[in-house]
């Protein structure tokens, strides 16, 4: 799905997201206020992107402090995040999707995975942080009852075209793949889907690596 003209470009908002977790650990530690030298540093780029960042959300500061982080915390998430919930679904309960659900359980107000998936009996029935996890052939069931928009594919990439053929019969808008299948979303349902395959990524590393 093609980004509108009032969207932020993509690579700001993975920065924003990167800035956030900064910010959150900067929190924790009771530190009230940042520079963007500081949250540059953090992320390897510079301060003038940081600031470019942030002017883009609106968000600037007339202190000789720094941004306050809470305030910063805040406007961010304002932006990321829809003014509903935004309920995820992830489809294949493997050691990734049990890192993902552990990362965001409590830590986004408006953004919450809230039913998993798998087709392993072991698994079906089972709850991580109050996930419940079921069959994955009653998935569109289920992503209806609880109005899931966002799926986490980490399951066998083989299962992945099937799984996709169904989906214009869903309320899905974003898919995050996880796997090395290519996802074909037809034409009159949009879709957006962000590729991580962790194969692809492994294999690019080995390469730069050698030289």
């Amino acid at each position: 799905m093609a980004n509108s003209p009032q969207k932020l470009p993509e690579r700001t908002v993975e920065r924003l997201s990167e800035y956030q977790r900064a910010l959150l650990k900067r929190s924790s530690d009771e530190t009230t206020h940042i520079y963007s030298h500081e949250l540059a540093s953090i992320h390897g780029i510079t301060a003038v992107q940081v600031r470019r960042d942030l002017m883009l959300i609106g968000f600037s500061t007339a202190t000789k402090k720094g941004y306050n982080i809470k305030e910063l915390i805040l406007h961010i998430e304002n932006i990321l995040d829809s003014e509903e919930v935004t309920n995820v679904a992830i489809v294949g309960m493997g050691n990734i999707a049990t890192a993902v659900t552990t990362y965001f359980h409590e830590k986004r107000k408006k953004l919450k995975i809230v039913v998993s998936f798998d087709s392993d009996t072991q698994k079906i029935g089972t709850e991580l942080l109050g996930v419940k996890c079921y069959n994955i052939d009653s998935i569109w069931e289920k992503l209806k009852e609880y109005n899931v928009t966002i799926l986490v594919l980490t399951m066998p990439a083989k299962g992945v075209p099937s799984l996709i053929n169904n989906i214009g019969t869903s309320n899905i808008r974003g898919i995050l793949n996880f796997t090395s299948a290519t996802i074909n979303i037809p034409k009159d349902k949009e879709v957006f889907v962000q590729d991580y395959d962790i194969i692809t990524l492994l294999e690019k590393v080995a390469y730069y690596s050698k030289h």
